[in-house]
């Protein structure tokens, strides 16, 4: 019988090992460098592949990390030799890296603190966290998870409505102005749902704040976080703004 074969190399994953190369000057990292251990051990933590770590042999050893980046740091445009093959996701990586290498950076340091604190391994898999094409945005799945996870905290739900009732506003949707109870009646009186205006990658694992959520509709916020052309995050502001060039 053959052992099952390793799962295929994630976007979250690639994002971390793609951070190691570039902050390296894009050149690959050795079995015996101490970053390529840690980031072996960081990979096989994460909550992706089932009990893939403890099932598959060799799952992201340190020798299949070390070759990763080698794929990683010989398909750079810049390199000048042959480079190794590698999938469509590592080039996707690699380009994303060199158009908004901050960015990317963020977003894969937002992961590892999610890890190495405990925060993601306790929140289950969520519906939307992948896209329907199968892909995920810049952020990647776990930080989509989370962010997810966050936005149905009913906790943080209602304290959101409850400042607003406060403060004398209406339950309406920031982008598009509906309003659920006016529409539905009864039934639809008290709901809104609310969405993060900052992503993980740039707020930080932090507490979420009242002033960090906007109210929105059930449509607007799947708009806000639907994935296209490499974005997977928009807010309010930027939703508007795609309804009036839409609009004409």
């Amino acid at each position: 019988m053959r052992p099952p074969r390793s799962p295929a190399w994630t976007r979250d994953e690639l994002l971390l090992a793609c951070v190691l190369v570039a902050e390296n000057g894009w050149h690959e990292l050795r079995e015996s460098d101490p970053r390529t251990q840690e980031l072996s051990g960081l990979l096989r933590s994460l909550p992706l592949h089932g009990d893939a770590a403890k099932s598959v042999p060799n799952f992201r050893s340190v020798g299949s990390v070390s070759r990763k980046t080698t794929d990683l740091a010989t398909n750079h445009p810049a390199y000048q030799g042959k480079p190794t093959r590698c999938g469509r996701l590592d080039r996707e990586v690699i380009a994303d890296f060199i158009s908004q290498p901050s960015r990317m950076a963020n977003a894969a340091r937002a992961i590892a603190d999610g890890i190495r604190s405990g925060e993601l391994r306790q929140i289950p898999e969520q519906p939307d966290e992948v896209a329907e094409d199968g892909a995920t945005g810049t952020e990647g799945r776990l930080l989509a998870r989370w962010t997810i996870s966050r936005e149905r905290d009913p906790k943080l739900r209602q304290r959101k409505i409850d400042n607003v009732r406060r403060l004398g506003q209406p339950l309406a949707c920031e982008v598009c102005d509906f309003h659920f109870g006016r529409f539905y009646g009864a039934i639809g009186e008290g709901y809104i749902e609310v969405h993060h205006l900052l992503p993980l990658h740039i707020s930080g694992p932090r507490e979420t704040r009242l002033d960090d959520l906007a109210l929105l509709c059930s449509n607007c916020h799947r708009m806000c976080h639907r994935g296209r052309l490499g974005e997977s995050w928009r807010t309010p502001a930027a939703l508007r703004t795609e309804i009036r060039k839409a609009a004409g």
